[in-house]
């Protein structure tokens, strides 16, 4: 009966993550051969394929990245040779060389390479930092006026300077030589600078287009390095910092990203850096097992468990970029955001193990206070946001939050978690005093965080960035101004189906075909990171059969699913969805494969990433519903909609005013579009445009299931 078919539906719903979901078109023949030519099995095939290789040969490139023939650096960065050249007079004639750095893991590595490398090549360097708090972002007057007062003839900057133009002027009106070394967008105006050293000023098509700022200032250290025949013991350390720098910063492990972070995960347990090593010592002291889920550990402490435990991160033959992402980015990232940089850069460059692991217990102790900060600004942004803007945020399509008394710090963080949570672009900031706001932006897919700044650069200060992220300083008399800009272009560039966190899925897999040997097959794709995203699988309509809360609100769970009458159950861990507790009995998930280690026993459990209610849940078809209709509106238009026998079959059939039909069936993600079935094509009613209006559908039909 029709109340049946929708019985699940008229009841309230809980809350579940606001998420589009796109999976990839599926190319079985394809992966197939991918999968004979290149001795790989189908479902590593169809993610290459689902990564953009097309041919044998660009499969191969991309799994050993160490065949690829890179092209000189000197070819590629215009301004390469005479940075050198200024470095070479300045270490041969001892002029002071200052660095300004960046208080970020990117740029904290990035002043730590090059003062390690500079001074073992025979310069006199120092370096800088800006405050974050009084100062904000990148190099400034006062750090110019500073090096020039206390003799420096040569300014590296690294992770900075492609917006400075008037501190650079000045620094030249000064005396002082230039060498930016940067990767963010680039302004209208560059700066003056001698040279210039930014991947975004190189061709898209070379293999160094994507790396960080720790990325300019390594091949700037190796070029130099081996311009002067002085490589020997240099490489290695520099490497180390550069693959903690690449990951922590998120930058794409594409082309020499993907080359160099894979040595260097395989170098680094073994590094011969005494920071890196008291980093990895204090982050890898875990408790393992359930006894750490009950006792509430953090949510890093607890990842550990499923990705890396104690005994694998002491001496592993290589580290995986989780590693450093959920382990030794945070701590050194937390320094940067609310302590003195200076605590990491003396960490990253001294040689003394006891002087080492006291600054990374300062690093963990600092860590720690900054989860504890994160967490009380997020909730007060939260109901901030639900008071204030929710109602609005279809219209706005961007969320602009201003509190005082956040720590500027974190609130790039918040920023993220408030992104993820409502799907729209998050412009953040906080009061530095009562006529100044100094804030942080992330946006989403379709959003250009960069060019929304510029297009409100007569409303701003000091504003920079790039597609996904920036920071920007306004005159707090200048915020309505702002919210409104930032409103209009959003809604030049998004859409109403925009406004969901797009999960990108590679592929259906059945819980059955979940063991160590898929796992195993997927670390042909290591090491994952940006553009190069750790596989996502899901699995329809499976039964929640365990839920409970564990640590700081993560949900730990076992599903299970019913393949050819055989029950197959599995666990999984939910970070952070206490919110979404507890979750629908019955649920399709997409997840990530995770090894979990306990008591002796390797086992693969999942880690959720995304669940949604069925789009065709089985359980609605149990009994064959009788022909019954009803009609709503979706997008400002008029649809009939149903659930019908076909054949032994139930189907919901969705019409729309020109008298097309939309139909599917139980268990199929396949459905037919068009005015009859002769002429149907095939279309994957997954995919947003679908989803959202059988969701819509489903809804209409348990309010006249109710009425019934």
């Amino acid at each position: 009966m029709l109340d049946r078919a929708v019985s699940e539906l008229s009841k309230p719903r809980r809350r579940l993550p606001n998420q589009r979901w796109q999976i990839y078109p599926q190319k079985p023949e394809f992966a197939q051969n991918l999968a004979v030519l290149t001795n790989l099995s189908p479902i590593i095939s169809q993610l290459l394929i689902n990564r953009g290789m097309e041919t044998p040969e660009q499969a191969q490139a991309f799994l050993n990245p160490e065949s690829l023939v890179l092209p000189s650096p000197l070819e590629d960065f215009p301004d390469l040779a005479i940075s050198l050249e200024l470095l070479q007079n300045a270490i041969a004639s001892q002029t002071k060389i200052a660095i300004c750095g960046d208080y970020d893991a990117d740029g904290m590595t990035s002043t730590a390479l090059l003062l390690r490398s500079l001074r073992t090549l025979g310069a006199q360097v120092d370096y800088a930092i800006p405050s974050r708090m009084h100062e904000g972002y990148g190099i400034n007057k006062r750090i110019v006026e500073e090096f020039h007062s206390e003799g420096v003839g040569l300014i590296l900057t690294v992770d900075n300077g492609i917006s400075a133009f008037e501190p650079v002027a000045r620094a030249r009106e000064l005396g002082l030589a230039v060498i930016i070394t940067d990767h963010h967008d680039i302004p209208q105006k560059l700066p003056p600078a001698n040279a210039i050293l930014n991947p975004k000023l190189i061709a898209e098509s070379s293999p160094y287009r994507g790396v960080a700022g720790v990325g300019v200032a390594y091949i700037l250290a190796v070029s130099l390095a081996q311009q002067l025949g002085e490589t020997k013991g240099l490489i290695q350390p520099m490497l180390a910092l550069f693959t903690l720098g690449t990951i922590a910063d998120l930058a794409p492990l594409t082309g020499v990203n993907r080359r160099w972070v894979k040595r260097g995960l395989q170098h680094l347990p073994k590094s011969n850096l005494a920071g890196v090593r008291a980093l990895i010592q204090v982050g890898g002291v875990q408790v393992r097992g359930e006894e750490a889920e009950e006792a509430g550990r953090d949510e890093e402490k607890l990842q550990s468990q499923i990705q890396n435990p104690k005994s694998k991160i002491q001496n592993p033959k290589s580290l995986k970029p989780e590693d450093i992402g959920f382990r030794l980015g945070p701590r050194i990232n937390a320094i940067g955001r609310i302590s003195n940089p200076q605590t990491v850069i003396e960490l990253l460059t001294t040689d003394d193990m006891g002087v080492a692991l006291e600054l990374a217990k300062q690093c963990e102790q600092t860590n720690t206070s900054r989860q504890l900060m994160c967490e009380q600004i997020e909730q007060e942004a939260i109901a901030y946001v639900e008071t204030e803007f929710v109602a609005s945020l279809q219209q706005d399509r961007v969320l602009v939050v201003v509190q005082p008394n956040w720590h500027h710090g974190v609130i790039g963080i918040v920023a993220s978690r408030l992104v993820e949570r409502y799907g729209v672009p998050v412009f953040i900031g906080t009061y530095e005093d009562e006529e100044h706001i100094r804030g942080s932006a992330r946006g989403i897919p379709e959003f250009h965080v960069f060019e929304a700044l510029e297009y409100c650069h007569d409303l701003l200060g000091k504003f920079g960035g790039h597609k996904a992220a920036g920071g920007f300083s306004l005159p707090a008399e200048n915020l309505q101004m702002l919210r409104s800009r930032l409103i209009e272009f959003a809604n030049q560039c998004l859409e109403p189906q925009h406004l969901k966190p797009l999960l990108k899925i590679d592929a259906e897999v059945n819980l059955n075909h979940i063991n160590q040997q898929l796992y195993q097959q997927l670390n042909a794709l290591h090491p994952c990171g940006m553009d190069n995203p750790d596989p996502i699988f899901w699995t329809p309509n499976v039964q929640v059969v365990e839920q409970k809360i564990v640590g700081k609100g993560h949900i730990k769970l076992t599903i299970a699913q019913t393949v050819d009458n055989q029950q197959y159950k599995i666990k999984a861990i939910a970070w952070r969805w206490g919110d979404y507790f507890q979750l629908p009995p019955r649920v399709d998930v997409a997840y990530k494969l995770r090894e979990n280690y306990f008591n002796g026993n390797t086992t693969i459990e999942l880690e959720l990433i995304g669940v949604r209610l069925p789009i065709q849940p089985q359980q609605f078809f149990a009994s064959p519903p009788i022909p019954s209709n009803t009609t709503f509106e979706y997008n400002q238009r008029h649809y009939t909609c149903g659930f019908y026998k076909n054949g032994i079959e139930a189907e919901l059939r969705i019409k729309n005013s020109e008298g097309k039909v939309l139909a599917m069936q139980p268990g199929h993600i396949i459905g037919l579009l068009g005015t009859n079935r002769q002429n149907a094509k095939k279309v994957d009613i997954s995919q947003p445009q679908y989803d959202n209006i059988i969701q819509a559908a489903l809804q209409a039909l348990s309010v006249l299931s109710a009425e019934l």
